[in-house]
């Protein structure tokens, strides 16, 4: 056997010249992953989707501070404790186990308009007895439309 240290090698009595590209093309790549970036660009702010109800309005706000709790009431008497949903029978335990060690117990309540005075008074009585000193009522502020009064 000999061997043969030619600088272009032969196949069937031509000779080849280059070499096999062994680079990767980058280009598509930065292609695919600038348009993967804008469409979870465009698309990530409508994923964010709240807990639908209809606050009862008041002239006067009432925006919940930072420190506290939100538990929201929906129309159907669902009861969501921060995103989850919870059991009206667990919602006393899983207050205390939130607040345990904690100087400040505030809980701001947001309760649908067309949800049952007696159902909110339920959740508002096992707050109380889970320890909390102080409940906010959220609201949303009224909508100021102009009236103009008739001279008749």
């Amino acid at each position: 056997m000999a061997l043969n240290l030619n600088s272009g090698s032969t196949i069937n009595g031509r000779k080849r010249i280059g070499t096999s590209m062994s680079e990767i093309n980058v280009t598509p790549l930065v292609d695919v992953m600038l348009v993967l970036l804008i469409i979870f660009m465009v698309t990530a702010p409508m994923m964010q989707s709240g807990i639908g109800i209809n606050l009862p309005q008041a002239e006067t706000e009432s925006a919940p501070a930072e420190e506290g709790l939100t538990l929201t009431i929906t129309a159907d008497g669902y009861i969501h404790l921060g995103e989850s949903v919870i059991n009206v029978n667990l919602l006393e335990r899983r207050l205390q186990e939130y607040f345990f060690n904690k100087t400040k117990k505030i809980v701001y309540l947001r309760a649908d308009r067309n949800l049952s005075y007696g159902q909110l008074i339920q959740v508002l009585d096992i707050i109380k007895k889970a320890g909390i000193e102080v409940v906010g009522l959220v609201t949303e502020p009224v909508e100021k439309t102009t009236t103009k009064k008739r001279t008749e």
